[in-house]
């Protein structure tokens, strides 16, 4: 029996070698560096937790407008251009560009087509299936429930900010034309939350945007996996315990005065120097060198004693009103321990 064998060319052709193919390698072709995503390791944790308490707000939220709304969830959040997440948005949609003062840029909240339909179906005794539309635009019922669906979203993110990072949160229009709502150039790189919702076993989806700088100014806070970190009962009760049992140095400032050096230098042994301070004077009370408290001295069984009368002020204004007079400097001073 004789054997056939494929020649090394044959070979080389069916597996795409070849000489083509090692000419095509030795050329020197451009590398585009932008199509390179930068995803850091382990996402985005902060703003993860945080999307995850949203949910559940927002699921309360909005039941109250659709009764049938079942769960609302977050399927994932991922990094990419601009461009690349418009592209993938079938049309028509509704694009509403807000502002999240003290950030400087805008950040977008997409509702699909899909979702505003499927909505207004049920809510209308309708099935919970999209009716079909080609190429027009929402009409003024369409536009009022979408405004309704994102001003119970935003006013729920708001709600979740609030433990987080004071912000301010605005809706500053609704567009249909995509290349009306850039609020990055095509390029750059968007943090994408998708988003879907449940509606009598439909699901619906829609996407928050974000540029990828939004949250640079709080970072630590984004990128932290202890967002939102469970509180624990038992912890808090023996650092409390252990906070109470803290010592503390606890001390009276009687009296400061200033004197001049020659002044100093001219006292004598036996000279007198009058603090004026009397049993109705307000005295500094220092915890750990610091001013706390106003005080008056007294007595209990033999035993000096301080009676508070007042916190001490955090610009340390009571502390300086509660000497008044009886800070005296340079020359008056000495001369008032000289009369007596």
């Amino acid at each position: 029996m004789s054997e056939e064998f494929l020649s090394q060319e044959e070979i080389d052709a069916l597996l795409g070698g070849g000489k083509e193919e090692k000419e095509e390698k030795s050329g020197v072709h451009p590398f585009d560096f932008s199509q390179v995503e930068h995803i850091r390791k382990g996402g985005i944790p902060g703003l993860e937790l945080l999307f995850e308490r949203w949910v559940k707000i927002y699921r309360e939220s909005i039941r109250r407008l659709v009764p049938q709304v079942g769960m609302i969830t977050k399927e994932s959040l991922y990094i990419t251009r601009f461009n690349s997440f418009i592209s993938k948005i079938p049309m028509p949609a509704s694009y509403n560009v807000v502002s999240m003062r003290p950030f400087k840029e805008s950040f977008l909240l997409v509702l699909d087509s899909r979702l505003v339909f499927v909505i207004i179906s049920v809510m209308f005794g309708g099935p919970a299936k999209p009716f079909k539309i080609e190429g027009r635009e929402f009409t003024k019922l369409e536009t009022k429930v979408i405004e309704d669906i994102v001003k119970l979203a935003l006013e729920s993110f708001k709600e979740v900010w609030e433990n987080v990072y004071p912000v301010e949160i605005e809706l500053k229009g609704m567009e249909l034309n995509p290349t009306l709502a850039r609020v990055v150039s095509g390029n750059e790189k968007v943090i994408v939350v998708e988003c879907s919702m449940d509606i009598d076993g439909y699901e619906a989806p829609f996407f928050f945007c974000f540029p990828y700088g939004m949250f640079m100014p709080i970072k630590e806070i984004i990128f932290s996996e202890a967002l939102f970190a469970e509180r624990d009962p038992v912890w808090e009760n023996y650092l409390k315990e252990k906070l109470l049992k803290t010592k503390l140095k606890v001390s009276l400032e009687l009296v400061k005065k200033k004197y001049f050096l020659r002044e100093i230098l001219a006292w004598k042994v036996g000279e007198k120097l009058s603090l004026d301070v009397s049993k109705d004077s307000s005295i500094n009370l220092l915890v750990e060198g610091r001013p706390k408290f106003l005080a008056k001295l007294g007595k209990v069984r033999n035993h000096f004693a301080a009676l508070i009368q007042e916190e001490v002020e955090k610009d340390g204004r009571g502390r300086e009103e509660s000497r008044g007079a009886s800070q005296g400097m340079g020359r008056g001073s000495k001369r008032a321990g000289e009369g007596k």
